[in-house]
């Protein structure tokens, strides 16, 4: 699940504040124009069924089938730099790949990663397979890009990315205590578990990339579809988050009757988008187990020349970590 990107956005960095996040909220709350996204939700808004939702948006990359709708995220490697770094044979399970405007410039980046990409529309994940071979000659790379159909928000992931019985068999042999998350101090487990007793699935991942993806999932779907990227992880691996920020340009304009919820709305197609505070991603995060590693905006003003307009758009970013094991 994604929406498009511009260029603009496609060059964003993480650290760019060409303004302050609170002078923007300022200026949007002191203005009556914008008092109705501010409301309380009306109570008759009620989440469609997630057919709905799978619908909505097999028929949006349906209709931006070309590719040419969306960007390759390149600065994802400049935000996560772990991307680049990591060990030889890691993998990562990018989730709402869309047409791989994500994985792509990580393939081409880091050839010893290999990429598992989800998404919700088969039709989909055939176009993005078609954009990385067109992408990539050598087999092997493409052999380093895994495509499987899942909504992350019903269903979960496939046992074979980390399946039940080794997920039992790790519970058992642990002794854990859920401390307090909000202090930082996550899931603890007391004993070291041997990765050489994983046979029957992948044995989990390395990272996890949740880009413009989690905004698209029903808000009461949303820690569900965190808690399942928390059990797919191995102990150590993080989540690399970016999303829609609150009082985004994107936002601001939707109208009263797109609202179905707080800072929740639903486009004219059937997508919906969520729009995020620090402190709503730091609690779903935390709330599943996750230890917070970086979480701040992305303030970008963008320039349309063609309108001559300015453009505040506002992104989150945050990176989250799954307690490692360790010994004692």
């Amino acid at each position: 699940m994604e929406k498009g990107t511009t260029s603009n956005e496609g060059e964003a960095q993480y650290f760019c504040k060409d303004f302050h996040w609170e002078d923007l909220r300022a200026e949007v709350e002191a203005n009556p124009c914008y008092a109705y996204h501010f409301e309380s939700a009306s109570s008759s808004s009620s989440s469609p069924p997630p057919e709905s939702d799978v619908l909505a948006w097999k028929q949006f990359h349906l209709r931006h089938a070309s590719g040419r709708f969306f960007k390759e995220r390149r600065y994802l490697l400049k935000e996560f730099p772990e991307l680049l770094s990591c060990p030889p044979n890691s993998k990562l399970l990018e989730v709402g790949c869309g047409n791989a405007s994500t994985a792509l410039p990580i393939l081409r980046a880091n050839k010893d990663l290999t990429v598992y990409a989800c998404d919700c529309s088969n039709e989909t994940l055939e176009r993005a397979n078609e954009i990385i071979s067109d992408a990539f000659t050598i087999a092997s790379f493409q052999h380093r890009f895994r495509t499987f159909c899942c909504d992350l928000s019903t269903g979960g992931f496939p046992n074979w990315l980390a399946c039940d019985p080794c997920r039992d068999k790790f519970l058992q042999k642990q002794s854990y205590c859920l401390s307090d998350v909000r202090e930082g101090n996550g899931l603890h487990f007391t004993n070291s578990y041997p990765s050489q007793e994983v046979e029957c699935c992948v044995g989990g991942v390395d990272f996890v990339t949740l880009i413009f993806t989690l905004s698209a999932v029903p808000l009461e779907r949303m820690p569900k579809s965190v808690k399942e990227c928390f059990s797919v992880l191995k102990p150590g691996g993080m989540v690399f988050f970016r999303d829609y920020g609150l009082y985004d340009m994107t936002m601001l304009r939707f109208e009263p009757d797109k609202r179905v919820g707080f800072r929740e709305y639903m486009r004219s197609d059937g997508t919906r988008s969520y729009f995020f505070c620090l402190d709503a991603v730091r609690n779903l995060f935390l709330g599943a187990g996750f230890t917070e590693l970086e979480l701040d905006y992305c303030c970008v003003k963008s320039i349309n020349r063609q309108k001559g307009k300015c453009m505040q758009r506002v992104w989150v970013h945050g990176k989250f970590q799954k307690p490692a094991l360790r010994n004692e």
